[in-house]
C-alpha cells in the first residue's frame, strides 16, 4: 500500500489567507482542492509538501454564475460533476461540458474541481510510476534525476499536458483569475501554460487560481474529441479542441488546440490559417486536418504507438472541424 508522507494540513478561510500561508512556507507548500491529482502524486513521492493548503473552506469559488451578457464565471472549486450537468453550459458551451464528461470516472468527477483539472500535473510513462520503479531505472529529469528518458539527449522534459479542459478553454479564448501576494490579476487561459514538462505553468507557485471566465455565446461553434485506449477513465493520448467563428458560413477565425501531444495545448497554426476565409467543405476539412500532422509532436511518453498516435492527429482534427460544421 502506498502511504501519504507526513504533512501539516491548513484550512484557510479566504484566498488571501491561503496565499499568505503559501508565501510563508515557499516550496514546502502546495494547494489542494479535490485532491484527485495531488494525493496520488504524494503517495508516489512525485511531490512531498510539508504543508498542504486546503481550499475547500474558501467561500464563493464553488459556483457557476451566468452574467447578464451571457458570459459565465466559474469558481475554481466548482466540482467537475456540476459542470458536466449544468444546463447552461451544456446548451451554450457544449464542448467544455463534453470535455468535462470525458474526465476519468463519475466518482472522481464528484471529487475533482475545474481548477485542479486546469492545473493538472504533466504526465509521462517514466514519471507516473511508484518511487521504487523510478528508482530502479534511475530517476527522470522531472523528479530527482537529470535525464529525460523520453529523449535522453534533451536538455528539457517532455512530459505531456493531459488535461481534457485545457485545450478547450484555450480554444474558447477564456480568461483565468489569479490571486497572489501582489493582488489579483486576470490573463488569457492560454498564457497560463508553457511548453515545458517541468515548468508547465507561467504563474508563480503561490498564486491561486480562483476563477475561469467564458465569453458570451456568439457566432462561434466549438467541439472536443479525445483519443485513448479505453472509452472511459484513461487520460487522453490526444485531445483536439476546435473553436470556429463564422460570418454567413465563412470561417472568420479559427482556434485548434492539440492536447496530450506536448507539454502544453499545441496550437495547430497551419490548420487555423487554412480555415480562415473558407467554408467548411469536405475538401477544406481534409486539408486542414492534414496540416495538423506536423505540430503533433508525439513521443514515447504516453500510451500506444508513437507513429500511430501522430497519424491519428489529422483524423481527429478533421472530425472536430466537421463537428463544428
Amino acid at each position: 500500500m502506498l502511504r501519504l508522507p507526513t504533512f501539516t494540513y491548513h484550512r484557510p478561510k479566504t484566498a488571501a489567507e491561503a496565499v499568505a500561508i503559501a508565501v510563508e512556507h515557499g516550496k514546502g507548500a502546495m494547494y489542494v482542492a479535490g485532491g484527485t491529482d495531488l494525493y496520488p502524486n504524494m503517495k508516489r513521492r512525485h511531490q512531498a509538501p510539508a504543508h498542504v493548503i486546503s481550499l475547500r473552506d474558501i467561500p464563493g469559488l464553488q459556483q457557476v454564475e451566468v452574467h447578464p451578457s451571457g458570459g459565465v464565471r466559474i469558481g475554481s472549486l466548482a466540482k467537475l460533476s456540476l459542470l458536466e450537468h449544468h444546463p447552461y453550459l451544456r446548451q451554450h458551451y457544449s464542448a467544455l461540458a463534453h470535455a468535462v464528461r470525458e474526465i476519468s470516472t463519475p466518482l472522481l468527477r464528484n471529487m475533482g474541481t475545474i481548477g485542479g483539472n486546469l492545473l493538472l500535473d504533466t504526465r509521462c510513462t517514466y514519471y507516473n510510476q511508484s518511487h521504487e520503479w523510478r528508482e530502479s531505472i534511475d530517476f527522470c529529469m522531472k523528479k530527482d534525476g537529470a535525464i529525460c528518458w523520453v529523449a535522453p539527449g534533451s536538455p528539457r522534459c517532455y512530459a505531456v499536458q493531459s488535461s481534457d479542459t485545457v485545450p478547450v478553454v484555450c480554444a474558447l479564448e477564456a480568461d483565468v483569475e489569479l490571486v497572489g501576494r501582489d493582488g489579483t490579476r486576470r490573463i488569457k487561459a492560454s498564457e497560463l501554460y508553457r511548453d515545458d514538462g517541468i515548468q508547465y505553468l507561467s504563474k508563480t507557485p503561490e498564486e491561486l487560481l480562483t476563477r475561469l471566465f467564458l465569453g458570451p455565446p456568439g457566432n462561434w461553434k466549438a467541439s472536443y474529441l479525445k483519443l485513448r485506449r479505453r472509452d472511459t477513465f484513461d487520460f487522453p493520448i490526444l485531445g483536439v479542441a476546435a473553436c470556429l467563428w463564422f460570418d454567413r458560413g465563412v470561417v472568420q477565425k479559427a482556434n485548434v488546440r492539440l492536447g496530450g501531444a506536448g507539454s502544453y495545448a499545441i496550437p495547430a497554426t497551419e490548420t487555423e490559417k487554412l480555415l480562415v476565409g473558407q467554408t467548411l467543405t469536405d475538401e477544406v476539412i481534409a486539408a486542414a486536418g492534414a496540416a495538423a500532422m506536423k505540430p503533433a509532436r508525439t513521443m514515447d511518453n504516453t500510451d500506444l504507438d508513437v507513429y500511430w498516435r501522430r497519424k491519428m492527429a489529422p483524423v481527429f482534427v478533421a472530425r472536430a472541424l466537421a463537428a463544428c460544421r
